[in-house]
């Protein structure tokens, strides 16, 4: 029995795996409708509902501050996130509708926000 050349592989497992799934047990699923899926378009500052958490746990004993419901395309969040780092003196990182700073900042965000023109408050106990 000879190995399998990495080309003669590659040329097997093409198909589904390319749109990210390489398969379902579901026998209704259809692969195609991912494949047509588009991003909302991002909502005016004005309409967005933003809540301001500060989370403690699942973080290595970190503190961060989680900004989420923000409605739009990846590219926005990230220019968002990107503002909100550079005005607060902080890391962070910003993927799935959440943007997360280090440390607890929730005044700094908020004020920001507020005067980008976000509707947004703080949220948690």
């Amino acid at each position: 029995m000879q190995p399998r050349k990495c080309e003669e592989m590659a040329k097997r497992n093409k198909g589904k795996e390319e749109n990210g799934f390489v398969y379902s047990t579901n026998n209704d699923f259809d692969y195609d409708a991912y494949e047509n899926q588009e991003e909302e378009e991002t909502l005016e500052p004005g309409a967005q509902d933003l809540r301001i958490w500060l989370d403690r746990k699942s973080r290595a004993g970190k503190t961060a501050t989680v900004i989420k419901g923000f409605i739009g395309l990846e590219d926005d969040l990230k220019d968002l996130a990107k503002g909100l780092k550079t005005t607060c003196s902080v890391g962070g990182n910003a993927k799935n509708g959440e943007i997360i700073l280090q440390g607890d900042v929730r005044d700094k965000a908020l004020a920001y926000l507020s005067k980008k023109g976000y509707s947004a408050k703080k949220a948690g106990g």
